[in-house]
């Protein structure tokens, strides 16, 4: 019982010396003022407090907490003047958060020289009053942090939707940035009943996917749900969200595609921050209170920029107070008395900067104002939340915290989350529909389409891991500006009316489209080509030897050469020049000879013509003047047939009559384009005057020359008769017909160098994702195994170059059988005939023989065709050797036929005056 009792006694005794040590501190009140809705506030400025206290041995702080209800200006001004009236008096006073509230209180402590402490946002005006300090982020820097943030974004025209006109002020600098002309800013404010419904809709028709939304946190997320019930909260949109405590917003709710962007001014992580939230936790616990603060996501930035300002200020006294007298005084309001060290404290505040804080770096302006803060960028839901960093000593800089890598896994998973939808257009070979392989297929999904595109947005979907859907665009147009509507048609319409994510096929990268939308690395390069069909080969003519003459000429030939052969004949007959001596050595014959008969003159005449010469020449001077008139008439006929000829077959081998969009432009064949594609927009929008009169040229062509498809183009070209149409289209669908269709070639270079690119909407966060596996695809060498299966393997790929494998350049040059077959015709036939006039004579000769040999017919058909086939006897006799009884007997029987014989052909050759008709004179004389 004696040790109870001296337990308790020794108890007493230390709460006794405890308590008289306590009251031996010197105790400074620090009052603060706040709203009947903030409690939260109220718990942390009393916990700071506390939580300061601990450290301090030789003084410690009362908190003096009031609450009033909110815009009650007279409760305010009675609440202030109490507070300082007390007993105590105050060394400083915090909030409340009220604009007038604050003004009143701002007032008198301005008056009193009492230090006044805020934490919530006010519009800078000038000057502020000497005693007064803000801990919220300066008005204007704040501003040209957001502007810097929008900026960095690249949005190109965005809407800004406000709840009050107060917040303009905050948002100044942003509505400097845009080009207005160019990129205009629409500013809409909300409704003040809540039900935002109509304007966002509103919003949705206008085509722009940027919100900037300033308004209370706790509307938020009302407004966010609103939009999505109108489809705004997809993937196209983004959303930044100006509220420093925009990350009271629990937005898993929302199951949003959009990326919603939002500032505050703490790191979450932040040490102090966590044990200030534990020890406000506890006191709630302890108290028995609603627990307002106890995690990091629920704690507003006020209350953490009432902790940073209740330490700073707290400290500012505990070190002054070494220095000069902060013991505060009872004072009135309407009275002469101030606060003496009040002015001097909010001075030294004004000039430190102060490190070790919640919110980061703190440093005030001449006005009281802080002017050093960071701003955090934050993207909602997504594993890498911390985007980059603001801050007023770099403001047009961010300095971003994610790693390349990190922010590549965030635009992927939002990539992943939803089915990625392509839009795209039906054109080999880039899709097609596929066939389905049995009569009871069904084909559903992507699985009713093929091609390139196909192919190719498989491989990107396998490199990023998405899934994709393919949707064909309306009207099967490319995308083109429709001035009427003031619209685009096609795939661009539909990334622009938000009904897909992607658009791929031969979709050309221009000028034009690229101010709405954006487009990929192109996955191939190209140019604009002439597609013309080859000149068609007609019948080949067997006789095309005699096409460079006419007929006419042939036939006038013919006939001056036989005319001139006989003329020639009379004419050597007459000149004295032409009968010569029978034999040179003979002085005085008693005859002379000619030996121009009708076989020499033609042969002479003959020879000339074919340039071959003649061994006999004519030696009169008539006979010569006429032989040298045909001579000359040989030259140029023979000269003429030649290069004519070497004409003929070049023009043969030329192919297309055209080489150039010049010299199709000076031609009389038609051309034309794609009505609303990228080459149709290269003819009308060139500078270039050659591609302007073909562009003039073009819309007055009747009928038209602009077709709906390339396909529709290619058909024009093949079906139009003696290749009178050329079509402009790009160089690879160029290749991929000329694989097909063996007709047709592409004439002259390319105009143009382009490409073919995935297009987008602006600003799409996967643009660069997908620029990377087209890199990765194109140096796998992917891309260029797609083309060669589509354009040389699949669907009748590569049948013009098996075609063609065999033959090179110079062989495609050499002159074939059918070019010169006539003239191996007219060689047979000429020989043929030769050999029928041999075998008359052989007859002939053979007939004759047996009548001066007085043999039968057979027999001498014998002995002559044994001499024939004898090729290696080269003599032949005159006469047929026959027995010598035989001659004697048959000698008085065979002088009636020779008789008969040489009469007949004497008179032939007296005639004609033939050489070979004198041996069948019996008597071997001259006539």
């Amino acid at each position: 019982m004696v040790k109870i009792y001296c337990v308790y006694l020794s108890l007493f005794a230390i709460l006794k010396f405890t308590s008289a040590y306590e009251n031996d501190k010197q105790i400074y009140t620090v009052g603060a003022i706040f709203d009947e809705t903030d409690n939260d506030l109220s718990k942390a400025f009393r916990i700071a407090v506390k939580i300061y206290n601990r450290h301090q041995n030789s003084h410690r702080f009362k908190a003096n907490i009031k609450t009033v209800a909110q815009n009650d200006i007279l409760k305010v001004k009675d609440t202030v003047c109490k507070m300082v009236e007390e007993k105590d008096g105050v060394v400083g006073i915090f909030g409340p958060l009220s604009l007038n509230g604050q003004s009143i209180t701002q007032s008198i402590c301005s008056t009193l020289n009492i230090p006044h402490i805020q934490i919530n946002w006010k519009p800078t005006r000038g000057s502020s009053l000497s005693t007064s300090l803000n801990f919220y982020p300066d008005t204007d820097k704040l501003a040209k942090g957001f502007a810097t943030i929008v900026k960095h974004l690249q949005w190109k025209n965005y809407v800004i939707l406000y709840e009050k006109e107060i917040a303009l002020i905050r948002l100044q600098e942003i509505l400097k940035i845009p080009n207005v002309e160019d990129n205009p800013v629409v500013i809409k404010k909300l409704s003040p009943d809540g039900d935002q419904r109509t304007l966002l809709k509103e919003l949705g028709d206008s085509k722009i996917h940027q919100i900037i939304l300033d308004c209370e946190p706790q509307n938020i997320i009302k407004i966010l749900k609103q939009a999505k019930e109108v489809h705004l909260l997809d993937f196209f949109h983004s959303y930044f969200l100006t509220s420093l405590d925009a990350h009271l917003t629990d937005f898993s709710v929302l199951d949003s595609r959009s990326n919603i962007t939002y500032v505050r001014i703490f790191n979450s992580n932040n040490t102090m921050l966590m044990h200030a939230v534990r020890e406000w936790g506890s006191y709630e616990h302890f108290m028995n209170e609603p627990e307002d603060l106890t995690t990091v996501d629920i704690v507003r930035t006020e209350a953490v920029l009432l902790h940073d300002a209740v330490n700073t200020f707290l400290h500012t006294i505990s070190q002054q107070r070494n220095h000069i007298n902060v013991d505060p005084t009872p004072l009135q309001c309407n009275g002469d008395g101030t606060y003496e060290a009040g002015h001097h404290l909010v001075s030294f505040m004004r000039k430190q900067s102060f490190e070790h804080t919640i919110t980061g770096p703190i440093s005030f302006g001449p006005n009281g104002t802080r002017t050093d803060f960071n701003l955090l960028l934050i993207e909602a839901e997504t594993s890498y939340p911390d985007v980059a960093t603001w801050s007023p000593e770099n403001p047009d800089e961010l300095q971003f915290q994610r790693s390349s890598s990190e922010q590549q896994q965030r635009i992927l998973e939002n990539l992943q989350k939803d089915t990625v939808i392509v839009s795209s257009r039906i054109g080999r070979p880039y899709l097609m529909r596929r066939t389905p392989s049995s009569p009871d297929e069904v084909l559903e999904g992507n699985d009713r389409y093929e091609g390139y595109s196909m192919d190719l947005i498989q491989a990107i979907a396998e490199e990023l891991n998405f899934t994709f859907k393919f949707v064909l665009t309306e009207g099967n147009y490319y995308g083109n500006y429709v001035p009427e509507k003031k619209t685009w048609n096609g795939l661009i319409g539909d990334l622009l009316n938000k009904k897909a994510h992607l658009a791929i096929c031969d979709l050309t990268i221009t000028h034009q489209r690229r101010q709405v939308v954006d487009f990929t690395l192109p996955f191939m390069t190209l140019g604009i080509g002439i597609l013309y069909k080859k000149t068609e080969e007609g019948d080949r003519n067997i006789f095309a030897f005699m096409d460079p003459f006419s007929i006419e000429v042939w036939i006038y030939t013919s006939t001056m050469y036989l005319i001139i052969s006989i003329l020639l004949f009379f004419i050597s007959r007459i000149a004295p020049g032409d009968w010569e001596k029978p034999h040179p050595c003979d002085e005085n014959p008693d005859e002379k000879e000619n030996i121009w008969n009708l076989k020499n003159c033609f042969w002479l005449t003959l020879g000339s013509i074919m340039t071959q010469g003649c061994d006999i020449l004519p030696k009169g001077i008539s006979s010569r003047m006429a032989t040298s008139m045909w001579w000359f008439f040989s030259l140029l006929m023979t000269s003429s047939y030649t290069a004519n000829l070497a004409a003929f077959l070049t023009m043969e081998k030329m192919g297309p009559t055209i080489d150039s969009a010049e010299a199709l432009a000076k031609s009389n064949i038609k051309y034309g384009v794609v009505a609303g594609g990228s080459t149709q927009a290269f003819f009308r929008e060139s500078n270039y005057s050659l591609y302007q009169r073909m562009w003039t040229q073009m819309q007055q062509f009747k009928p038209s020359t602009f077709e709906k498809s390339n396909d529709d183009g290619v058909k024009r070209v093949l079906n139009t008769k003696n290749s009178m149409y050329a079509f402009f289209m790009e160089s690879v669908s160029i290749e991929y017909e000329v694989e097909r269709h063996c007709e047709l070639k592409q004439v002259g270079d390319v105009l143009d160098d382009k490409g073919y690119g995935i297009a987008m909407p602006v600003n799409a966060p996967y643009r660069s994702a997908i620029n990377k596996a087209i890199l990765k695809l194109q140096e796998d060498g992917t891309l260029s195994d797609l083309k060669t299966k589509w354009w040389k393997e699949m669907y009748g790929g590569g049948a013009c170059d098996e075609e063609d494998s065999g033959l090179s350049s110079i062989d495609q040059q050499k002159l074939g059988l059918s070019n010169v077959g006539g003239v191996f015709l007219v060689l047979g036939i000429g020989v043929a005939i030769a050999l029928v006039i041999a075998m008359g004579e052989f007859l002939w000769n053979v007939k004759c023989l047996c009548v001066e040999e007085h043999i039968t017919y057979w027999e001498a058909l014998i002995i002559e065709l044994k001499f024939l086939v004898n090729i290696r006897v080269t003599k032949k006799a005159t006469k047929i050797p026959t027995p010598s009884t035989s001659e004697s007997s048959d000698s008085n029987q065979s002088t009636r036929p020779q008789s008969l014989v040489e009469g007949v052909l004497h008179g032939a050759r007296s005639l004609l005056n033939l050489d070979i008709l004198e041996k069948y004179n019996p008597s071997g004389k001259k006539d």
